[in-house]
């Protein structure tokens, strides 16, 4: 799909053809679509490696266009066993216009869509992808702050839990900051070849933009680091915690065994063909009965006080 956008007095506006000062964002693009993309003159290899969902993020500048491919993040839904991934997203600058390709419809350009302000100004071209680049650094802090109200929220589950689907949940959230982890340090890598080449620094608030660019994105690599350092250290304490909680079941039901075979134990005795006590007395079962409560009790008492009820 092949969406144009041009910015009509401080609006995001779509519009039906390409045209200079123009965004056109494409989505998931049929053979058809790239057929044409590529009649503007734009390599095929721009159009269909951000389609590869393993592509790595990279630049290259030439004389008439300048090509960013760098990481998003993409929340995949809580049923998937990664809630939340990376896919690439690629940028092709043209003198005239801008190129945005991704294979999935995603909350990073829908964010800019919906924010539909003079922040994100078509015309001034080299703005509006570093105000992408700030955007997507910033997404990449809202999933982190998702993630770890999440995982706050299992916490509660996991320390009455004895089963290892609540840590399995864990092991999600796990898997999608080590994709976090590696697709901001390869889009650090990226910002920082930006910032020496100076690529799109023609004005002075450029500079301090792609600074803040930066700085964004420190942030997000060091709270991934801390949340990705901090859920190893709590799967493994609630590993201990969940397997602690089937000793106490196993205990508890080893002290219920004990306790419920004594009275078999006791009956076991007059069911022998020796002489025993009160055999004859038509009150004898009444008598055993008693005493079988009487141990079981005494029992109960005994591993109540050593801890094991």
């Amino acid at each position: 799909m092949i969406t144009y956008l041009k910015t009509f007095k401080n609006k995001l506006v779509e519009i039906k053809a390409l045209t200079d000062g123009t965004w056109v964002n494409v989505v998931n693009p049929t053979q058809n679509e790239i057929e044409e993309i590529e009649s503007w003159g734009v390599p095929r290899e721009f159009i269909t490696d951000p389609l590869d969902i393993d592509e790595r993020s990279r630049t290259e500048r030439d004389m008439d266009y300048t090509f960013i491919l760098s990481r998003i993040p993409f929340n995949q839904g809580e049923e998937e066993d990664i809630p939340y991934i990376t896919i690439p997203l690629g940028v092709i600058l043209f003198q005239d216009y801008i190129i945005t390709i991704c294979k999935y419809e995603n909350d990073l350009i829908n964010r800019i869509i919906a924010n539909n302000s003079e922040n994100y100004s078509t015309v001034k071209r080299n703005r509006f992808i570093l105000k992408l680049m700030l955007t997507n650094a910033s997404l990449f802090l809202d999933y982190l702050r998702e993630i770890n109200n999440k995982v706050e929220m299992a916490e509660d589950e996991l320390q009455r839990s004895v089963h290892n689907k609540e840590l399995m949940k864990l092991l999600k959230y796990q898997k999608s900051l080590v994709y976090f982890s590696t697709a901001l340090k390869s889009n650090e890598l990226i910002f920082d070849r930006l910032s020496r080449h100076k690529f799109f620094i023609t004005f002075p608030d450029d500079a301090e933009l792609l600074e803040d660019v930066i700085i964004e994105n420190l942030q997000a690599i060091e709270m991934t680091n801390i949340a990705s350092n901090l859920l190893v250290q709590m799967m493994d304490a609630f590993a201990s915690i969940i397997q602690n909680n089937q000793n106490i079941i196993f205990k508890i039901m080893t002290a219920l065994t004990i306790i419920l075979s004594l009275p078999t134990v006791i009956s076991s005795f007059f069911g022998m063909n020796v002489g025993l006590p009160m055999e004859n007395n038509p009150s004898s079962f009444t008598y055993l009965t008693i005493f079988s409560l009487g141990v079981m009790l005494i029992v109960a008492m005994f591993f109540k006080r050593i801890d094991w009820l």
